[in-house]
């Protein structure tokens, strides 16, 4: 009975990695300049196509003019609201006869349109996504409404103590006037006077085929991919000057801030901290993928175990870098309850402090890139999946080898280059810390802690009401 209980009481070992390979794409390209990406997925006969407006200057919200924020989300979120051949309707019953999906999105470095269907009616597909991309007719009652809904989820994120958070902590760590220093989305001085011109006007800028590339992954052994996209997209031309280059997109605010966003009578804080990050491009991502991983990117993680495990502050922290083309911010988040917001904001602080400098013990090292090389091929069982993959390349200028190279460069990173990593990224004494909570219950612990000056927000924004 006793060896029975020994054997129960041994945690399961993780096995060896099944091998993996990232299926293999070639590169194409119209003589309009449209690049074409083509990678075969065997067994996928659910194709998916996506077209990413990147350039030179990012197709995103990044390039978007400051007074019209917002307007680049809202551009992607009504191309699929009718076209000038059919309206919103007729669009979605020739998509639906089809059995395609079809969308599009916008984060800060790109604009991306997408269309999901069955292998046999790819051709067909192929000509409405076009129709999609490239004819948008942004019918004015579309557009308001899709406007409005942005101004009334705006409002819902003051009611939000994480999503008001999360609207706060960009706005402390970059300068003003960085575009990374405003919601993705737009806030509600610059969404408002939105209107179908203004979206027509930066599809206009965005969409040039030169400053784009079309994937389409899946099942397309013995398709003629180039054939079907040049008859969709063959025809395309830009005319005038793309986006503008944003001068500073990831100007990091001067010195570090300590903002307390007062929530009167919240029984909980929502905690971020941190500072401006790295671009994706850098030599020692690898390192620093595995170094975010023991410091707050696992269950198990240093931060975790200390503030959940340990402490019963919170139900789980988590740390991480928003890479994009510029240096994104890197945070750690959140929520602990009232009573105990100081203490947990100091443990968060020790443990910035501790990454650089202290031992990196070889179970938490193994279990870093044991987690990160073991998820690496789930991220890939749909063509969805594998098209998103190829997007990140292209977005962000990688080698065409980045993604087979990723568990080797995992597997390889060591102590030494976790502990250099995090001195190269991690900088405590420059991190800023934002709270919304009741400021009665950690006000005077963190103003003795010494971390900076306190700014108390008491309304929906910095300045007014602040102490």
């Amino acid at each position: 009975m006793t060896d029975s209980l020994a054997v129960l009481d041994q945690r399961p070992q993780p096995g060896q990695p099944r091998e993996y390979d990232f299926p293999q794409f070639e590169r194409s390209s119209l003589d309009n300049g449209l690049t074409i990406i083509r990678c075969h997925v065997p067994g996928r006969p659910l194709l998916q196509a996506q077209l990413i407006v990147h350039g030179d200057a990012g197709g995103g919200a990044t390039s978007e003019p400051a007074e019209h924020a917002g307007a680049t989300v809202l551009t992607a979120r009504a191309m699929s609201e009718g076209t000038t051949e059919r309206d919103a309707v007729a669009f979605i019953e020739a998509a639906e006869r089809l059995g395609a999906e079809m969308g599009a999105g916008a984060g800060w470095d790109s604009l991306s349109a997408h269309v999901e269907v069955p292998r046999a009616h790819l051709a067909e597909a192929m000509a409405l996504f076009a129709e999609m991309a490239l004819q948008p007719a942004f019918p004015e009652r579309e557009v308001d409404r899709l406007r409005d809904e942005r101004l009334n989820d705006l409002q819902q994120v003051m009611a939000d103590a994480r999503r008001r958070a999360e609207k706060a902590y960009p706005a402390v760590i970059y300068a003003e006037g960085a575009a990374y220093a405003r919601p993705l989305g737009g806030v509600e001085e610059t969404v408002a006077p939105i209107d179908r011109d203004v979206l027509a006007a930066r599809h206009a800028a965005l969409l040039r085929p030169e400053a784009s590339t079309l994937i389409v992954c899946g099942d397309i052994e013995d398709l003629a991919i180039d054939d079907l996209v040049d008859a969709a997209f063959g025809g395309w031309s830009a005319e005038g000057d793309g986006p503008a280059m944003p001068s500073t997109p990831d100007k990091a605010a001067s010195g570090r801030r300590v903002v307390l966003v007062d929530r009167p009578g919240a029984p909980q804080s929502e905690v971020r901290i941190g500072h401006v990050g790295t671009a994706r491009r850098i030599d020692d991502f690898h390192a620093l993928s595995v170094t975010n991983a023991l410091l707050g990117g696992l269950f198990n993680s240093r931060l975790n175990m200390l503030l959940r495990e340990e402490r019963g502050y919170t139900y789980g922290v988590q740390s991480g870098f928003d890479m994009r083309r510029a240096a994104g911010p890197f945070a750690v988040r959140c929520a602990v309850e009232s009573d105990v917001t100081a203490p947990a904001v100091a443990d968060i602080m020790a443990e910035l402090g501790r990454i650089a400098d202290d031992p990196v013990e070889d179970a938490e090292l193994d279990a870093a890139r044991d987690y990160l090389i073991g998820v690496f091929p789930l991220r890939f069982e749909t063509s969805a999946q594998v098209a998103g993959a190829l997007s990140g390349l292209v977005v962000h200028g990688l080698p065409d080898d980045e993604l087979d190279r990723y568990r080797p460069a995992i597997a390889a990173v060591g102590a030494d280059e976790v502990r250099t990593a995090a001195a190269a990224h991690i900088d405590p004494e420059g991190a800023s810390i934002v709270v919304v909570g009741d400021v009665s219950k950690f006000e005077g612990p963190l103003r003795e802690a010494g971390y900076g000056e306190v700014e108390i927000v008491r309304d929906d924004g910095f300045g007014a009401g602040d102490e």
